[in-house]
């Protein structure tokens, strides 16, 4: 007879609950706020300097663009499939012990999708801000992102829970201070 011991770890910075690393948990590879989500830097570079054997895309109406989900999955690396769901899926299949096996590259559009994921059980330790274009209000914080009043919001309070934000568009740059690109632009 076999005996599998799960152990629960309570997590009070954002009041849940996660299994630790080693107990039949999909492992996290890393974390990017790309709006682009998957796109020749991810899959050429990201997917290998992370050793990443999945890709997951956590984006409620990216899941829900038919078009551009079979896009995103079509232009995955050989040998890494890449999964297009909304946030809360990305939640559920963190937490589900069937995807173990999984080492994954979780990929965002932005970072309030980002909070959702961490409030709802993913316990990213880091996120890259990797790129956000600029749309209409936004304010440029480095060559590559763009935020606005509510990113700023959710960049400040991932920080809060005592997360990294880096700011870094490729692999190889130095990480970003986010917090002194917001203030040089008066947003902190």
């Amino acid at each position: 007879m076999t005996i599998f011991l799960f152990l629960i770890q309570y997590n009070q910075s954002n009041d849940s609950f996660f299994r630790m690393k080693g107990d039949f948990i999909m492992e996290i590879a890393f974390c990017r706020i790309d709006d682009r989500l998957i796109h020749g830097q991810v899959a050429t570079v990201w997917t290998k300097m992370t050793g990443c054997n999945r890709i997951m895309c956590g984006n409620d109406d990216v899941a829900q663009d038919e078009m551009r989900k079979k896009l995103l999955i079509q232009v995955a690396p050989p040998g890494i499939k890449a999964y297009v769901i909304p946030v809360d899926k990305a939640v559920a299949a963190y937490k589900d012990p069937k995807y173990d096996s999984f080492k994954t590259l979780f990929l965002f559009t932005n970072p309030v999708d980002v909070v959702r994921a961490v409030k709802g059980g993913i316990p990213f330790k880091s996120v890259n801000l990797g790129g956000k274009c600029f749309k209409d209000g936004d304010t440029m914080i480095s060559q590559a992102v763009a935020v606005n009043d509510e990113d700023v919001k959710a960049i400040k309070e991932l920080l809060d829970m005592g997360i990294e934000v880096e700011i870094r568009k490729l692999w190889n740059e130095p990480k970003g201070d986010v917090m002194a690109a917001l203030k040089a632009k008066g947003l902190a």
